[in-house]
């Protein structure tokens, strides 16, 4: 998706141990023209799935799976990283490991949210490690709903979150793939 890999080769900055910063756009400001337009190729990806369901991880990828699902005309589920006391007992979870935030969290979502032969949809900002994703898509085996597939924004291709989901099998659609980083040559895209 050309306009995205102009916006982070304009916008983004690459910082120490591998952090690419699109904050100016994606994931602190949004810029709802892009998000728009990354909803749009998301559909235009997956039309094909009939999707019923978009689940995310909070919090970045809310906007994006919001924009995107009124594409799909779906309601948008995203599992909590902590726990809210208004929630209760009746959920699915399952364990994460945040490659940004070098941190372990449970992730949650209430069973009446997911449900048996749901089609659903994961939407992600970034792909590194690919945990986050394997998370979700632990939630979705719970709940004997059916995956249709993973739409990530940006995938950092130098990591092996993408090539291990890729191997089980998930239909993963990357609109911007990374092959390298760094702070002194940038960003260079895979073809």
């Amino acid at each position: 998706m050309q306009i995205l890999k102009d916006r982070i080769r304009t916008e983004g900055r690459v910082m120490p141990g591998h952090i690419l910063n699109v904050g100016s756009f994606l994931n602190q400001q949004a810029d709802i023209e892009l998000y728009n337009e990354i909803g749009m190729e998301f559909h235009r990806r997956f039309s094909d799935a009939h999707i019923n369901k978009i689940l995310t991880i909070e919090a970045s990828g809310i906007g994006i799976a919001c924009v995107t699902a009124q594409y799909f005309k779906a309601p948008v589920v995203f599992a909590r990283k902590f726990r809210a006391k208004n929630i209760g007992d009746n959920l699915y979870s399952a364990e994460v490991t945040s490659y940004t935030h070098g941190i372990d969290y449970t992730i949650t979502v209430p069973r009446t949210f997911l449900n048996k032969g749901d089609s659903v949809l994961l939407i992600d900002d970034f792909l590194a490690n690919g945990c986050a994703l394997e998370g979700l898509v632990a939630l979705i085996q719970t709940a004997d709903a059916q995956l249709a597939g993973a739409g990530v924004v940006i995938e950092k291709g130098f990591q092996n979150g993408g090539k291990r989901l890729r191997e089980q099998n998930i239909r993963l659609e990357s609109l911007a793939i990374i092959d390298s980083m760094s702070p002194e040559e940038g960003v260079k895209f895979r073809d």
